[in-house]
Order: C-alpha cells, then structure tokens, then sequence
C-alpha cells in the first residue's frame, strides 16, 4: 500500500509539473492542490500515518537536495548583482519578519510570546522551492532574480536552524535567553563547515576522474548525490537541523568552482528536483489539517494580512532603500511575491507533534494552522497569480532571441546583456550552447528553423528575432517564421551575401550586410579613430542610448531648458520625431509626445538622463 501512495504523489507531482508547463503558472500551485485533493480533507489517500515515521527523513533528503540545487545555482556573479540588497533582506529583514510576525501571533492569536516566536522563526523563509518555480515561468531583471534566489536559499537555512534554537531554549526551556544567539551560531557553523568539507571532498573525487571520460559523467552525477547525502546526514549527526545548512553550503561552493562534468550535474540536479519537489509539496499538502486553519478564525487572516501586506512590503523598502536600481514596480513585484514553501510545512509539523508532547496541544494546533494557513494563501495568491502581478506591473523585459551562436551572435548577446536585454541564444551545436552558458548566458540547443524551437525559446511574447548564422537560407527563414508565425515586431539578421540584401528587406527585415559593415568599421578606425575606439568601448566606459521621452514634465521644453537635469558627461546626439525624421538638435528644439532622444555619453550618466525622460514608472 505504501508503495503505491508514493507512486501516486510521484504521479501526481509531475502531472502537476508537466500542467504548469503548458499553462506556465508556478508548479507549487498544481502541487499543493494535488495534495489537498488525496488528503484527509478530499479522498483519504494520504493521512498522517501513511508514511509512518519515515516521512520525516524522506522530507529531510528532499528537502537537502533542493536546497543543494538552489546553492549551485547562486552564482557569485549573480549575488553582486543586489549585494546591499540581499545583505539586508537576509539580516535586518529576516529579523524584522521574525519579531513582526511574533508580534502578529500574539496580538490576534492571543498565544505566548514564545509560541509566537516560534511561528515568527518559521515564516522567515521563502525557499528555492516556491521561488524556483516562480523564476521559471516570470521573467525578471538579473538583480531581482537574485535577490529572490538569495533570499530564498539563505533565508531556508536561518528560519530552520533558528526555530530549533527558539523551541529548544524559549518553549522546551534547555537554556536561558542568552543562549540563544550562541547556540544559532554554533548550528549556523557546523552547517557550513561540514557542507564545505564535503564540497572539497567530492570536487577532488571528480577532479581525479577525468582521466576516465567514459564513465565520469555517470559517476558524477552518484557522487554529487551521495554527497548531498554525506553533508545532510553529516551535519545532522552533530546537531539537529544543520543538515540543510550543510546541503545549502555543499551546492554553493561546487557551483562556484570549476567541477568537473558541469553541464551532467545540472541536468542530472533539475531532473531529480522536479521529482523530490514534486514528491514532499505533495505529501505535505496532503497533511494540511483545514480544521486546524478554520480554528483560527478571522484572527488567523490578520496575522496572514500583518505578513504579506505589512511585514513584507516594509522589509523590501528598507531593503531596496537608495537603491536606484530598482524601479518602483519591481519593489512592488518583492513586495507581494514572498511565498512560503517547504521548511515552514516541515518543521511546523514536526514541532506541533512536540508541542503535543510537552502538553500543550492548543499550541500545537495554532503553530500547525497558521503557518500552514500561510503557506497555502501565499502559494495560492502569490505563487499562483506571479505571472499576472509581473504582467500587470510591467516588469519582465520582452525576450531577444538571437539564432546562432558563432563569434558574432556570442559577441551581440554579450553586449545585450550589458545592457539588461533578456537574452536567450539558439544553437544547434552543443559546443556553442555550452560556451554561451559558461560566460552566463541562456542558450538553447536545436535548429533554430523549427517553429516549435522558437516557441519554446520564448518567441510569442519576443520584441526581438535576430539571426546571426554564416548561412543566409537559415536567417531569412528564421525571419520568415518571426515575421509570420510570431509576429515579432523588431526582425534583424546578418546578410553574408550582398547580393541577398533584397530579399531580405522585402520581408522588412532589417538586413546587416555584413562586407558593408565591415568596410564601414574599418573606415571609422581610418578615418575617425576616437570614434571608432569609443565605440568599441561601449557597454565598458560609455554608452549610447536611444529612449521615448515619456517624462510628462518634460514635454513642451527645449532641449537648452532641459540642460540643467542632463547630466554632466552626458549629451543629447540625437532627436528623432514622429515622422521618422531625425536630426542633430540645437537648444531651441522643443520635446513633442512621442519624440525620441539619443544620449551619448558616460555610462552611469546616460542611465541617469533615461531614467529622467523616460521614467520607469
């Protein structure tokens, strides 16, 4: 019978998984309702005793190899993105989440001060494994995504080491106050020391097998999973709730450093989450006890409005606080995405069943409603609406897909993405694919002339289709389908033929001839060498950019009373007009709705002069 309920959520699970896909909606929203329909509270497949007293470890593992996953995935690239935002979400943000929501649970739930902090310590994380979902079908600016990335996977491991050190100290009473802070720190470190010991352990195992580079791959991806394990029950071995921390840290480290067979570990990493994720999400929502959660009453909705609506909205101002980086939408889009996710459903579980065992079974009633009335009003609401909150505040940048993955195409969409274009690169060559995916780029692997490549690719919602092949049939019919089958509104390719120049155009594409490119380069590095080397150092020292002016405030002036809010290093090169004219423009230019300006100058006061005249919110 135990079988066959674990086949039934791993059925379940990835139906959930494949569903979400089609409809890109986050997974954990299928999951969860997946759960709660073979629940105690639908048909009684699953109830508390189905997986006896092994559930607890399986959710453990699981849980390990997600955080494991999350950890590699956190690039330290990635992390300076928001390095000031993410070091506070990650301190005075969880601390202002825990003492807030300590406060709330005492206030409405008329709980102990203890019992509150202990819910406070729980709700503190987010986790990889609602967030992860989010990012895969929301697309975000780089440094949000970091942020959300970091705090998910950090946050995992403080909310899990801290609500044992409050439950241990605060309601067991094996300790005084002062303890506290002394015994976080001992869990915090043994977490980390042992994660990295295993993650030097397994990247010397690996490094020594490239000398056999037939059976490495398979081997590399049973190594990477037993020291997944090693560190989880390593860490665990030494003090309870560390092994998370050893998981998170292990995965960090080796995704930091050049481990072997890279690219197998991944795709050895993704395929396994989608099955553990699928699985714990499941048998978790499964337990959800509804009566538990109707107990709370409206008290329960106000400590879930103190949350979301209050706590977390505060915690993302100060975050992001001077930080000009981030448009207003997108503290907007922090603030109403902070789904809670498995650490809070695991432990809460496992700490009601010692609170019953201390004699306090209304407090376990309350610990096990709340935190589980939260997690499924945020997966239900912010998880599940992300793509449409991101929709509405306008803040996932359009796709630009670029065919071809050659010296030019690597070279194009490394300049995009200076310039915080979402890139994604299509190649049929897996050397190429791998290349573009080292220097931190996305790249798809097949014919860049399938419709159903492109489509996957992200074309439907594409400002940009760009085909950089050496084959000019290939990029006109790259074209042809962008044109026609995507209705991509900005189409451009390279033209190795002059001659093909035509037949390309006629299809309104615009077409870069590539000998008239390159003659045209070479006469400004003849001809006018500053430009031409400035130019090369475009995306580096200085930049040139090309924006609507969407400043109310600033149609109707001319460009000589506007001087004063350009900054200094910075120039107007460039007006252009509604009918498409364009022209150097003098002080006595008036700005008319719809014009566009091109500023030309030092990077940091081009971004500031967009930011002035065409606001972002």
């Amino acid at each position: 019978m135990l079988v066959a309920t674990v086949a039934l959520v791993l059925a379940l699970g990835v139906a959930s998984r494949v569903l979400a896909d089609r409809l890109r909606i986050p997974s954990v929203l299928f999951l969860i309702v997946a759960g709660i329909a073979i629940g105690p509270e639908a048909l009684g497949f699953v109830s508390g005793g189905t997986f006896g007293g092994g559930l607890s470890a399986m959710v453990g593992v699981s849980v390990a190899i997600i955080l494991f996953e999350g950890g590699y995935h956190l690039q330290f690239e990635k992390l300076r993105e928001s390095p000031t935002v993410l070091s506070r979400m990650i301190t005075v943000g969880a601390a202002i989440t825990w003492l807030g929501t300590a406060a709330a649970a005492v206030v409405f739930l008329e709980t102990s001060l203890e019992v509150g902090l202990l819910v406070g310590a729980l709700l503190i994380a987010t986790g990889p494994t609602v967030i992860g979902p989010i990012l895969q079908v929301v697309t975000v600016r780089d440094h949000v995504a970091a942020v959300l990335e970091g705090e998910g996977v950090i946050n995992d491991v403080t909310a899990a080491i801290l609500v044992v050190v409050v439950f241990e100290v605060l309601v067991a009473g094996n300790g005084t106050p002062t303890a506290l802070v002394g015994d976080f720190a001992f869990r915090l470190l043994v977490g980390v020391a042992v994660g990295a010991i295993v993650a030097a352990t397994v990247w010397l195992v690996l490094e020594r097998g490239r000398s056999r580079p037939c059976a490495a791959p398979l081997h590399a991806r049973l190594i990477v999973l037993a020291g997944i394990v090693v560190a989880y029950g390593g860490a665990e071995l030494i003090a309870g709730e560390t092994g998370i921390a050893a998981a998170a840290t292990a995965g960090f480290v080796l995704g930091n450093v050049d481990l072997p067979y890279h690219e197998e570990v991944i795709d050895f990493l993704d395929d396994i989450s989608v099955v553990v994720l699928s699985f714990v999400f499941v048998a978790l929502a499964a337990l959800i006890d509804f009566g538990d959660i109707l107990s709370l009453g409206l008290a329960g909705l106000a400590v879930v409005v103190a949350v979301t609506m209050v706590l977390r909205p505060a915690v993302i101002y100060l975050s992001t606080a001077s930080i000009d980086r981030f448009t207003r939408n997108e503290r907007l889009f922090l603030s109403v995405v902070g789904p809670r996710g498995i650490i809070p459903a695991s432990v809460a579980t496992l700490f009601a069943v010692e609170l019953q065992a201390l004699g306090r079974p209304q407090e376990a009633q309350l610990l096990a409603g709340t935190v589980f009335l939260i997690i499924f009003a945020t997966v239900v609401l912010q998880a599940g609406l992300s793509r449409q909150i991101a929709d509405v505040l306008e803040i996932s940048p359009m796709r630009t897909i670029i065919v071809g993955g050659g010296r030019v195409g690597l070279s194009l969409a490394e300049r995009l993405e200076q310039d915080g274009e979402n890139v994604h690169l299509v190649d049929e060559d897996p050397a190429a694919v791998e290349k573009a995916r080292k220097r931190g780029l996305r790249a798809l692997e097949g014919d860049g002339t399938d419709a159903d490549l492109l489509e996957r690719a992200g074309a439907d919602d594409a400002k940009t289709v760009i085909a950089t092949t050496p084959d000019d049939d290939v990029n006109l019919l790259v074209c042809q389908l962008a044109k026609t089958s995507f209705d991509v509104e900005t189409v451009a390719s390279r033209v190795n033929q002059p001659d093909n120049v035509g037949a390309f155009e006629s299809l309104g594409v615009r077409a870069i001839d590539l000998s008239m490119a390159t003659a045209w380069s070479l006469e400004n590095v003849l001809e006018r060498p500053s430009l031409s080397a400035w130019m090369n150092e475009l995306g580096r020292t200085g930049d040139v950019q090309e924006i609507e002016v969407t400043a109310a405030d600033t149609v109707g002036k001319t460009i000589a009373e506007l001087n004063a809010e350009i900054p200094d290093g910075c120039i107007v090169g460039l007006l252009t007009h509604r009918d498409g004219a364009t022209e150097v423009p003098t002080g006595d230019h008036e700005l008319r709705e719809g014009d566009r300006v091109t500023f030309i100058g030092q990077m940091d006061a081009v971004d500031r002069a967009v930011k002035r005249f065409h606001p972002h919110d």
